[in-house]
């Protein structure tokens, strides 16, 4: 067992590298748990790792053995947590080392560069398909994914297209005949980046009306930040899920202004992202 009460007896200029090491190693711990909106597990371990330190500095600072069931016990605990971590969570750490060893591979398709006219279009392709879905009651999911938020795991279950998004493309992947219409559409800029893909179902009760398609869209928002948009083969209903939230009996106009507000293009966003531009302007010249 390490002596933290020996280390801070002794510290010297090596500590300012522990000290790097372990802000960069909490960090990189916070964005993950953060990014996967799982801020109680990353409570837990942390809980954790701290009692685990404080434990050892107590049992060092006497004189004779103490806490050894519980250093052994929180030692073994935080060992298991790491190796549960790693299981739960190995899509999105194969995903990374996928980004840092081949960073031209699967989520390199769009590279988030499009117009604000060019995502303008695509949001109207996307509105006329899902109005045209809805009357003919054809069952749809659209994933639009602004910030490649999806990991290669869920893109690679499904066929990559990186084609041009338009109204008459989403409604041939979805025809019943179609081989792609089971699966999910991936969205970035005004790409399909992928078609039939599988999306993981949330595990909560969600309303009976509401069948697998509508699991898969609140699911995918629940770990990632998209917008979910599902049409209902049963009903023509419209819907779309933001952080596993669902809005039903979305008209045209509402629609609208929830793919806008996801590709960034809203009035809102398009006012903060000035005010941000202006800012930097105004810094340059002083």
């Amino acid at each position: 067992m390490y002596d933290f009460a020996g280390y801070a007896k002794n510290l010297d200029y090596y500590a300012i590298i522990d000290g790097v090491v372990l802000v960069a190693a909490l960090a990189l711990l916070v964005m993950l748990f953060a990014y996967r909106r799982n801020i109680r597990v990353m409570i837990v371990v942390l809980s954790v790792a701290v009692l685990e330190v404080l434990v050892m500095v107590l049992s060092s600072m006497s004189d004779h053995e103490i806490l050894t069931v519980s250093r052994y016990i929180l030692h073994y605990s935080m060992i298991a947590l790491i190796v549960m971590c790693c299981v739960v969570y190995q899509s999105d750490l194969k995903a990374i080392f996928q980004r840092i060893t081949n960073p031209r591979g699967l989520t390199a398709f769009n590279d988030g560069l499009n117009s604000d006219d060019e995502l303008r279009e695509t949001t109207a392709e996307i509105l006329s398909a899902c109005q045209d879905m809805a009357k003919q009651d054809v069952g749809a999911i659209i994933i639009i994914d602004s910030n490649n938020s999806i990991n290669d795991t869920v893109l690679s279950s499904g066929t990559m297209l990186n084609a041009e998004l338009t109204a008459a493309l989403l409604e041939s992947i979805f025809n019943t005949k179609a081989p792609l219409h089971d699966g999910a559409v991936i969205v970035r800029g005004n790409k399909v980046v992928a078609a039939g893909c599988f999306l993981p179902l949330t595990q909560r009760n969600i309303n009976k009306e509401m069948g697998t398609r509508h699991r898969a869209a609140i699911g995918i928002t629940e770990d990632t930040d998209v917008l979910s948009i599902v049409v209902s083969e049963e009903t023509g209903i419209i819907s779309v899920v933001k952080r596993g939230e669902i809005k039903r009996y979305m008209t045209m106009d509402k629609l609208k202004d929830e793919i806008e507000e996801a590709f960034g293009i809203s009035p809102n966003a398009i006012a903060k992202r000035q005010a941000k531009e202006d800012k930097k302007h105004h810094g340059r010249m002083q």
